[in-house]
């Protein structure tokens, strides 16, 4: 996705116009009393908005255009049912709704197959929170969304999270000191916790060829399933450190074997 693309769908976004406060005011008394010329106005200077949301998904590998368009979609579904006289302000109320739609478009094209059955749970459970939204001005919480469904909180929240979108293991969380530390490191491993390495003569041998604080480290991570944080804290240096001297150990090892 091009995050500095001007023109989006035959729209130069550079020249969109903004609308003050008033002018939505206007626009939207209009709107209620069926003028189509004025939410057109409405729909065309609220695009900015769409633009702003759509950056947070630039990095799916989706084109633009589909995202703009897409969201346009939520940003029109916004207009037609945002409630006047609720003490919200449009955009607090449309970014969800904006987001929502963009979500849901991802995931009905993603490559991963979730059962209609749960799909259909996860949509009425969004449709519920933006029900719930809009008439609290307040984020429900799963419970609240459950109840509305008239559903166990447990089958909701296993919907919901089986709609959501995979991320890889190679996915950086943060840089410190220069080096990416990425998912696969703050995890830890409750599977290899037997010795099952060790019966493997060439392991103990490249093991041996490691100084002490290598060896420590390498126990604690992929014996005793600690992760880079809790052997951090253990050994009183920085994750980041244990990172590093993980990774060269390992490419010993790697040599040796």
């Amino acid at each position: 996705m091009l995050s500095n693309k001007v023109e989006i769908c035959g729209v130069n976004t550079s020249k969109l116009p903004v609308l003050t406060n008033d002018e939505k005011e206007v626009l939207f008394s209009r709107i209620q009393q069926g003028d189509h010329i004025a939410r057109a106005a409405y729909i065309k200077g609220n695009l900015r908005l769409v633009l702003s949301v759509i950056q947070r998904f630039n990095n799916r590998g989706e084109h633009v255009d589909d995202l703009f368009q897409v969201g346009c979609v939520g940003l029109i579904k916004a207009i037609d049912n945002f409630d006047v006289t609720q003490n919200v302000k449009f955009s607090t109320y449309a970014v969800p709704m904006i987001v929502g739609e963009i979500r849901r478009y991802l995931r009905d094209n993603n490559a991963i197959r979730v059962s209609r059955s749960l799909r259909d749970t996860a949509y009425k459970a969004l449709q519920a929170r933006e029900k719930l939204l809009k008439e609290n001005s307040k984020e429900p919480t799963i419970t609240e969304i459950a109840r509305e469904l008239e559903m166990p909180k447990e089958d909701v929240v296993f919907a919901l999270d089986a709609i959501q979108d995979p991320i890889s293991l190679f996915e950086p969380v943060y840089h410190e000191e220069g080096d990416a530390l990425y998912v696969m490191d703050q995890l830890s491993d409750d599977k290899n916790l037997d010795s099952s390495w060790l019966e493997n003569i060439a392991l103990k041998e490249a093991l041996k060829r490691l100084n002490e604080r290598e060896k420590k480290i390498l126990n604690l991570r992929f014996f005793k399933g600690r992760t880079q944080m809790e052997v951090a804290d253990e050994i009183g240096i920085s994750q980041a450190q244990v990172s590093r001297i993980e990774k060269s150990a390992l490419k010993q090892m790697r040599k040796y074997l």
